[in-house]
């Protein structure tokens, strides 16, 4: 009995996580990979969302040799999830080397704002928004495609 509960309150939860059209994204707040604060707010149209390393990987193959601020002038902002990065990992190797990177990344080091986003595992989650509500998602699981679809974004 006790496994049937949290079964059906797994399964809940998931689809509690599940956005739709129109539905506004809530405002927050992180730290990009130089420690500055970025926002969500009604001026960015694009969210990308990766919530592991291999996401992370599909965003820079795909941005790979773009000049700095592709994204921003596309007003599209890039959230990675590093929460289950060990800190150690993330101060000594990871955050330096993103530094090197020519477009910001917005990190969630503590899970609080990527769960919110249904990206799966090895794959990116692109969010159109407009005026802060979502219109579209679409899920990228090759750079190519998602580099296509960036490319297809008027600056």
């Amino acid at each position: 009995m006790k496994a049937a509960t949290l079964l059906l309150l797994c399964l809940l939860s998931s689809v509690a996580l599940a956005m739709e059209p129109g539905e506004r994204l809530a405002p927050w707040t992180l730290l990009d990979q130089f420690d500055a604060p970025y926002t969500l707010n009604d001026e960015t149209h694009i969210l990308l969302v990766a919530r592991d390393m291999d996401g992370a990987k599909l965003v820079n193959a795909a941005l790979e040799g773009q000049p700095k601020g592709y994204l921003e002038q596309r007003q599209a902002a890039f959230l990675a999830d590093i929460s289950r990065m060990p800190s150690v990992i993330a101060t000594l190797f990871a955050l330096p080397k993103m530094r090197d990177y020519n477009y910001r990344i917005l990190l969630d080091r503590n899970a609080r704002i990527a769960p919110r986003y249904p990206a799966g595992e090895g794959e990116v989650l692109w969010l159109q928004l407009e005026d802060g509500k979502l219109v579209e998602q679409k899920v990228f699981k090759e750079a190519g495609a998602l580099k296509s679809a960036l490319e297809a974004v008027e600056p």
